[in-house]
C-alpha cells in the first residue's frame, strides 16, 4: 500500500499589494506533482496575483477554473494536518499576514513541530508574528534567514509606506540575516526553515523545501 501524499499549506495574502504571479506559479508547478496543496488566505478572501505576463495569464485562466484555486480561511486551518508550509513572494504579507493571529499560530505549530517551512521575499513577513509560548521572543530567534534587503526595497515605489523592513525585523529579533546583491538569487536553509531573498529565489527555495520534505519522509519510512 503506497504512502499518502504529503500535504502542503500554501498561505497567500489577500491585501491589495498582492502575491507575485511568478513566485506562485513556480511554487505551485513544482509542488503539485508530489503534494496535495491547500491554499489559504485571511478569511478565505480572493487573492490578487500581480505582475502577470502573457504566459502567466493563460496559466491563471486555467488555474482559476479549478475548485482548488479558492483559498480557505486561515481561521479554519488545522496545522496538524499539513506536512509543509509555503508562503510565496507576496508584498501583501506586510499588511495582513504579519499581524494575523491565525497565521502566527500556524507558524508557531510548524516551528515547534520542526515541520518544513518555506517563505520567499516579502512573504517572510508571514513568519514575523509567531511568538514563543511565553510570548517573550520570536519563534525564529537564533535562526538564519533572508528576506529582501533594505537596499533592494529602497528601489521600489512603495518603500516609504512599508510598515516593516524585514531585514531590520530579523536582526532586531535575534535572528541572523544575510543577503546577496539586489535581484540576485539567495536562499538560506537553517534546519527545517527555508527562506528566499526575493521572487527570483522562488525556484531554488521551493526545490529545497521539497528536498527537506523528502528527507523527512525517508526517515519516517525507515523507522517503520
Amino acid at each position: 500500500m503506497s504512502a499518502p501524499r504529503p500535504s502542503c499549506l500554501v498561505v497567500l495574502s489577500s491585501a491589495i499589494e498582492g502575491v507575485s504571479a511568478q513566485s506562485f506559479v513556480q511554487a505551485y508547478t513544482l509542488l503539485s506533482p508530489s503534494f496535495t496543496l491547500q491554499l489559504a488566505s485571511p478569511q478565505g478572501r480572493v487573492v490578487e496575483f500581480i505582475n502577470q505576463d502573457e504566459t502567466n495569464r493563460r496559466w491563471f485562466n486555467e488555474f482559476r477554473s479549478k475548485s482548488s484555486s479558492m483559498p480557505i480561511g486561515l481561521d479554519t486551518v488545522d496545522p496538524v494536518r499539513y506536512t509543509a508550509l509555503l508562503v510565496p513572494a507576496t508584498g501583501g504579507a506586510l499588511h495582513d499576514l504579519i499581524s494575523d493571529k491565525d497565521m502566527a499560530q500556524i507558524v508557531s505549530h510548524f516551528i515547534l513541530e520542526k515541520k518544513p517551512v518555506c517563505a520567499i521575499g516579502l512573504g517572510v513577513a508571514a513568519l514575523c508574528g509567531a511568538k514563543t509560548a511565553d510570548k517573550k521572543a520570536w519563534v525564529l530567534e537564533n535562526y538564519s534567514l533572508t528576506a529582501p534587503s533594505v537596499y533592494e526595497l529602497a528601489r521600489t515605489p512603495d518603500f516609504s509606506s512599508m510598515p516593516v523592513i524585514l531585514e531590520d525585523f530579523v536582526k532586531d529579533n535575534g535572528a541572523r540575516y544575510s543577503c546577496s546583491e539586489p535581484d540576485g538569487v539567495h536562499v538560506v536553509i537553517d534546519r527545517h526553515v527555508v527562506t528566499g531573498q526575493n521572487t527570483q529565489s522562488s525556484l531554488i527555495a521551493v526545490q529545497n523545501l521539497i528536498l527537506i520534505c523528502s528527507q523527512k519522509q525517508g526517515k519516517v519510512a525507515s523507522m517503520r
